[in-house]
């Protein structure tokens, strides 16, 4: 059931996507109401894996692949649609494929979430904590719809728009800026701790015959 959520997830995010792309008009402001409901769906699966006892690592890897298509999907989308700058989509694509790719060797390889690699309490904090996961998830959500609600905003309400325009932006730049920064901050971590983790496994391996052998 739980996985089936998160693919309802997609599905609607087509259909988002679908919409933002027609031109502005009043009914589109019900592009974010559907928007809302694929970041509640997101939470939604979760829960309903943890009640009805369908946690795995498939569920847990599947649900990370959801969040990181509608992630980079809405802001490749915005980039295009002119709304952000295209270097956003960039360094999320680029932070995204590097740490995913991290998980994926570590949960493969260990058999554990992809959250339970960090090892550091900073790292756990950063990453996997539960408060910083669910502060970015609302960040971004709220960037992403602010940035469709103004976009309609501005064609349907110019007058409106012609004097806090201006203000409005600059809180949906500030969103997008936020967002990239911790986007970054929460995948060095990450990296950190796989090179770290790494390093000590070939060293370990090297053993105290290494210098002797030579």
């Amino acid at each position: 059931m739980a996985n089936l959520i998160t693919l309802s997830r997609l599905l609607l995010l087509i259909v988002v996507v679908a919409i933002a792309y027609q031109p502005p008009a009043p009914w589109q402001f019900a592009n974010v109401i559907l928007l809302i409901l694929v970041f509640v769906t997101d939470g939604l699966d979760g829960y309903v894996a943890r009640r009805r006892n369908e946690t795995s690592l498939f569920g847990a890897l599947f649900d990370i692949a959801g969040d990181r298509i509608v992630e980079l999907t809405m802001w490749i989308v915005l980039a295009d649609l002119g709304l952000v700058p295209v270097w956003v989509p960039i360094v999320f694509v680029i932070r995204g494929t590097i740490v995913d790719t991290i998980r994926a060797s570590h949960s493969r390889r260990e058999g554990e979430s992809p959250f339970a690699m960090m090892a550091t309490a900073l790292g756990r904090f950063i990453v996997a904590g539960k408060f910083m996961r669910i502060f970015y998830a609302v960040l971004k959500a709220t960037a992403f719809c602010w940035l469709l609600f103004t976009r309609t905003f501005a064609v349907v309400f110019p007058g409106i728009w012609s004097e806090w325009g201006g203000l409005m932006g600059g809180f949906g730049s500030f969103l997008v800026y936020l967002s990239a920064l911790i986007c970054i901050l929460r995948g060095l971590p990450v990296v950190l701790e796989f090179v770290y983790q790494e390093r000590d496994a070939i060293l370990g391996r090297a053993g105290p015959a290494g210098p002797a052998a030579r």
